[in-house]
């Protein structure tokens, strides 16, 4: 019989520690702290098998299950010596989910479970606190309604603020015992309202409503989204923990808290965290109430007068950073520990590496490295490539002018403007508009999940450092402030009000997450420098990466932004961009409307000296590399105008008639232009418009090797060749070009002639058209188009709701369809080497930025990935993990 259920605690082990895929990140850290001794409330975890086979058979659980449950919670009640259920002195647990990796706020919990009328009052007898055991209750009542039985929690929050204002109290701490009973009992009738039945009392009933409820909040709405957003399969399940309760809120000696053994928003090597006295874990990262600081330098940094941990509870606070030094040490990492403090005594609750921005993250990793905890090659496959997108963004300019209105707590570094939208759906239909959003919220919950990615940043009026908002922010990239106090948050009138200032949706804040300012309108912003800890990571990144990494540019600015991020030459350089400068579209548009080649070739005379200006400046930019130009590629209607004001601007210029230009549009007209005359077509058709740029680029490049001595090597790319005799054509028109500039000029330079692959024809042909070619340069973006038979400008309609269901495990324009795309690849790069060995091959679609097609490059065998200026910086990380992944399996296999 398959089991499904682990033991851990009390010297007791089932097995699976350490074993994600299996107990889900949660439930094995469990089992692993619990073995190496920490002092971890006894329970057991349901396997992740389990929640498969769950969904596989309706939302039924087996009858097996039952059994190892009961064994399960045999083993919390020998260890605790208290049973579920019993009314003198009842076990008490919690429910949490669990999965393989990290999904903060995604999935859902329960507290306090076995409490009902009749345990309650053993509880608060063998307490002797009679307070805390109805705040428990009413605890229990709520979250359970909310999470098991689907009520909304915003009635019970209601009732929670009518309870204190009648008493004439602010604080939840304020109410005594007989509100707590009182306030349970409204509780119940209001879920006998809604549900037209009692809460339950059956502690077993409880129990697994809430182990469904754990399993059902896999498939919940948000948990979908943080899937999509973060690449996780959605076949992997979550796991449930269930775990003796220990408590917070049992009076001035109890406490619960949040730490990270290193500062995970700078990376300093500091405890860093927050905790509430008198208190249960929901309380520290709800915002319900301000926690305090954990340490006192972080308590007096921020001026802050509650006594911090360190300061309140000296001894446990002495034991809880040797378990800090222990976790770090044992698993070589900064950790995020989740602990309660129940009378004088401490109990770890989770453990697990902790989230970190892209700053925190790069310190971290070469600190560790440098301390001599992990290698530097470990060092590199610690950070993910894609969060060092945090880093290439701008921060605030220290000398502009700040209207500040506020501040919070600095939760999630960099800076961000936008108009202030109150709502999760509101940030993201404006987001998809084009607009940008700053999404404000009291506070955030999991629903909210959308919205914080669509938005520029978030603000926050209540939350601490480890609140819901701060940690998905950072998650995430996006700069955040939290637990701005003094922003009152007007739901009704769609504004936030600071004293007597007052912001409508719609109008512009800026909110910096490094200071935990708020500040009126835009403000603005410089660009990063990436030293420091940045350049030793990359230096170490490209001591082991075997990949090339280039760049998608074509203007100066982005050339020079490209070759300060690392780039190694240019992979894509498209013309196209360069027709359509204001300075030299009316020569364009004379070449396309020339009724003769004369006509043309007299239009492409005046551009030719334009053409050639644009590649000597990067030629100069990226002297001594290589720079792939792709000759010209769309359609020459896209050139000519659209509107009615354009057509007699146009006519003019050109000296025709408008009829005569309407005809002309007409006669270019496509009715599917992508499939249609362009690339190398235009090529054959109107030969004298690749003469032309060969000589522009055959020109700068001897003008600059005769300036610097350091010759450029343009690699001159066919664009869309299907056949061996397109290709063929245009590489001698290439030939004569060249032979006839350098004779002029009396010195050559050297050059490569290849092409994009770019039709499912061409791969498949590829030792044909390898005849003709120097190198191949994969156009993903167009291939994947032409394989799938999809439009990319078109997909957003659908493709999202194909990655939901599982017909494409990723949006094939993010990351390579390695199934159907990806045999293409493999196919004509092994067909193409047979013919030519040393063929150069790499991609240079928006795929080379990505860290999962970077990865099938690797294994592919390619020379290069070129990417857009921006995401070289991650192209190069991702090829150096790439690479060491690459290698570790080749030694696992004794290659």
């Amino acid at each position: 019989m398959t089991q499904y259920v682990y033991r851990f605690g009390g010297g007791v082990s089932d097995g699976g520690k350490g074993d994600k895929n299996l107990l889900g990140g949660k439930g094995s850290n469990l089992a692993e702290m619990a073995s190496i001794g920490l002092p971890v409330p006894p329970g057991f975890t349901i396997s992740t098998a389990m929640c498969s086979r769950y969904y596989a058979e309706g939302e039924r659980f087996p009858d097996s299950l039952r059994e190892e449950v009961a064994n399960g919670l045999a083993h919390i009640e020998g260890i605790t010596g208290k049973r579920f259920g019993d009314v003198s002195d009842p076990l008490l647990v919690s429910v949490r989910s669990g999965a393989r990796v990290s999904m903060p706020g995604m999935m859902d919990t329960v507290l306090n479970l076995g409490l009902n009328d009749e345990t309650v009052e053993g509880l608060a007898t063998i307490a002797g606190d009679p307070r805390f055991a109805w705040d428990s209750y009413r605890r229990f009542i709520q979250m359970y309604s909310d999470v098991v039985l689907g009520l909304d929690h915003g009635r019970f929050e209601e009732a929670l603020e009518i309870a204190k204002e009648d008493r004439g109290v602010h604080l939840d701490t304020d109410l005594g015992a007989d509100d707590w009973r009182r306030l349970t009992v409204r509780y119940k009738e209001l879920v006998e309202e809604e549900l037209g039945r009692p809460f339950p009392q059956d502690v077993h009933e409880q129990l697994w409503g809430a182990v469904g409820a754990v399993f059902g909040s896999w498939q919940s709405e948000r948990a979908k989204v943080y899937r999509r957003l973060n690449a996780i399969p959605a076949d992997w399940g979550t796991a449930v923990n269930v775990q003796a309760m220990v408590f917070g809120n049992m009076g001035e000696t109890s406490a619960t808290g949040v730490a990270f053994t290193r500062n995970p928003a700078t990376g300093e090597r500091a405890y860093y965290g927050e905790y509430l006295i008198n208190a249960q874990g929901e309380d520290v990262v709800a915002g319900i109430r301000t926690p305090q600081y954990l340490t006192r330098i972080a308590r007096e940094t921020a001026g802050a007068r509650a006594a911090s941990m360190e300061e309140s509870m000296p001894e446990v606070y002495a034991e809880l950073a040797r378990v800090f030094d222990l976790l770090e040490g044992h698993y070589r990492d900064m950790q995020d520990i989740e602990f309660t403090v129940e009378r004088g005594k401490l109990f770890m609750l989770q453990t697990r590496s902790g989230k970190r921005t892209a700053r925190a993250a790069l310190r971290i990793a070469v600190e560790m490295a440098s301390e001599g905890l992990i290698s530097e090659e470990e060092a590199v496959l610690r950070i993910d490539p894609s969060a060092l997108d945090q880093l290439l963004h701008p921060t605030l300019d220290p000398a502009a002018e700040r209207n500040v209105i506020a501040k919070g707590l600095p939760a999630s570094p960099g800076a961000a403007s936008g108009a202030a939208v109150f709502d999760a759906d509101t940030a993201e239909k404006r987001a998809t508009l084009g607009e940008k959003v700053i999404l404000v919220r009291t506070e955030t919950s999991p629903e909210d999940i959308h919205g914080m990615h669509a938005a520029q940043g978030i603000l926050t009026a209540r939350g601490g450092m480890t609140s819901h908002a701060a940690v998905v922010a950072r998650g995430m990239g996006r700069p955040c402030v939290s637990g701005a106090g003094s922003v009152f948050i007007d739901l009704g009138q769609r504004l936030l009000r600071v004293g007597g200032v007052e912001v409508r949706e719609g109008e512009t804040i800026t909110i910096d997450g490094t200071s935990g300012e708020v500040m009126l309108g835009e403000v603005a912003t410089v660009q990063p420098e990436l030293v420091g800890d940045f350049g030793t990571l990359m230096v170490w990144a490209d001591k082991v990466r075997r990949l090339r990494v280039r760049t998608n540019a074509e203007t100066p600015a982005d050339c020079r932004t490209a070759r300060e991020f690392g780039a190694e030459g240019i992979g894509l350089c498209r013309t196209e961009h360069m027709f359509f400068d204001a300075g030299r579209i009316t020569a364009v548009r004379q070449m396309i409307l020339a009724e003769d080649e004369g006509g043309r070739r007299a239009a492409l005379t005046k551009l030719l000296p334009e053409q050639r200006g644009d590649f000597e400046e990067i030629f100069r930019i990226m002297a001594g590399l290589p720079v792939t130009i792709r000759l010209l590629d769309p359609p020459l209607h896209e050139f000519l105008p659209h509107s009615e004001a354009e057509f007699a601007d146009v006519a003019q210029a050109a000296g025709i008639t408008v009829d005569v230009l309407r005809r002309r549009v007409g006669e270019l007209h496509e009715f599917n232009p992508m499939l249609g005359h362009r690339g190398c077509r235009l090529g054959i058709t109107y030969p004298e418009i690749y003469e032309m740029q060969a000589r522009a680029i055959f020109e700068a490049a001897a003008t600059v090797a005769a300036e610097s001595g350091e010759a450029p090597i343009p690699e001159i790319m066919v664009p869309l060749v299907g056949t061996r005799a397109e290709l063929r054509i245009i590489r001698e028109l290439i030939e004569r070009t060249a032979k006839a500039v350098f004779d002029e000029q009396g010195k050559s330079v050297d050059y490569r002639v290849g092409t994009m692959i770019e039709l499912p024809r061409a791969a498949l042909l590829a030792n044909q058209i390898a005849e003709e070619a120097q190198f191949f340069s994969f156009g993903t973006n167009d291939l994947t188009q032409t394989t799938l038979g999809v439009s990319r400008d078109d997909a957003g309609r659908f493709l999202t709701t194909y990655v939901e269901k599982g017909i494409f495990e990723r949006d094939p324009f993010v990351s390579i369809d390695e199934d159907g795309v990806g045999q293409l690849i493999s196919l004509a790069a092994e067909r193409g080497r047979t013919v030519k060995p040393d063929l150069k091959l790499g991609i240079c679609g928006e795929h080379g930025g990505d860290p999962t097609s970077i990865d099938f490059c690797e294994r592919t065998g390619l020379d290069y990935v070129s990417a857009s200026p921006y995401r070289v910086p991650i192209a190069r990380l991702a090829a150096a993990q790439s690479a060491l992944r690459h290698r570790q399996a080749a030694d696992a296999l004794g290659l």
